[in-house]
């Protein structure tokens, strides 16, 4: 079996996850807050995190010595995906990912102010072109924004900083420090935030399968995306992710006869195009 038909498959397995964890999101949305669903998400997430450690035997790697690292990344990824569960509950999903999608093109603009990385100018074409993209998608208008879209345009830069703040992290942390990290703190973030009203809403027997999926499918999708970046080039991985917007669009179809809008097809492949620009050249430029 060929390395690309190998990360081909792998991606399937992220697509899949990614989108079950959008759909149950949706359906949670009319019985809990997005902070009850991070809270829940988290719980579970640290359940699988310890119990995949302990049979791996690495337990022994988490550590103290980042800290304040792994606090400020993890506030940054809660506030980020709390953005994008209230994104999934109140706009169409088609237009939820294809903002989310802009994530890689905000590392680029991010990554000189905080990394000290060079800003060159196939980087800032390819940054253009996704913000060009956003706008396509968005087309702003003051009758058509809404909190839904500017929740899914924001949360793809919080997950850019996640990312930025996570490549620190990898120099001296391993990936069970992190995912312990990432779990536990934003368990505690999700009890503060979705307790300070004192009602916390309590899964039944419709909504727990759901939750758990949204608990697994978090931990799977990125754990499906290193595994393919491991054995084939970013160039490969990157198109087929995108996979996903016309998937999420045809079942938002489907499921909760949601339009299938063109101009969020075409906005998506121009963010595409700044994506692809970008890996494209550094590919090549490190080859």
């Amino acid at each position: 079996m060929s390395d690309i038909f190998r990360a081909a498959l792998w991606m399937l397995g992220a697509i899949g996850s990614f989108t079950t964890m959008a759909l149950a999101g949706r359906e949670l949305g009319a019985d809990f807050d997005t902070f009850e669903i991070m809270m829940y998400r988290s719980a579970f997430g640290l359940v699988i995190v310890l119990v995949v450690a302990y049979f791996a035997g690495t337990l022994r790697q988490i550590n103290t010595q980042a800290i304040g690292q792994h606090g400020l990344r993890n506030i940054v990824h809660f506030t980020g995906q709390n953005l994008w569960f209230y994104a999934v509950t109140v706009i169409p999903l088609a237009q939820v990912f294809a903002l989310e999608f802009t994530t890689p093109l905000w590392v680029i603009v991010l990554s000189p102010i905080l990394l000290g990385e060079r800003l060159t100018l196939v980087r800032s074409i390819a940054a253009l072109l996704g913000f060009t993209g956003i706008l396509i998608v968005a087309r702003p208008t003051v009758e058509g924004l809404n909190a839904g879209m500017l929740a899914a345009a924001a949360c793809a830069i919080f997950f850019a900083l996640t990312f930025i703040l996570t490549k620190r992290l990898t120099k001296t942390q391993t990936i069970t420090a992190i995912m312990f990290y990432l779990t536990s703190m934003q368990l505690v973030l999700g009890v503060i935030a979705a307790g300070y009203d004192g009602d916390i809403a309590l899964p039944d027997y419709d909504s727990l399968p759901l939750l758990l999926l949204v608990g697994a499918c978090g931990l799977l999708a990125h754990f499906c995306i290193t595994s393919a970046l491991k054995i084939a080039p970013a160039t490969i991985v990157a198109p087929i992710d995108f996979a996903r917007l016309p998937l999420i669009a045809i079942l938002a179809m489907l499921i909760y006869n949601e339009a299938l809008d063109i101009w969020v097809f075409v906005g998506a492949v121009v963010i595409f195009a700044g994506n692809y620009l970008n890996i494209w050249f550094e590919t090549r430029k490190t080859a």
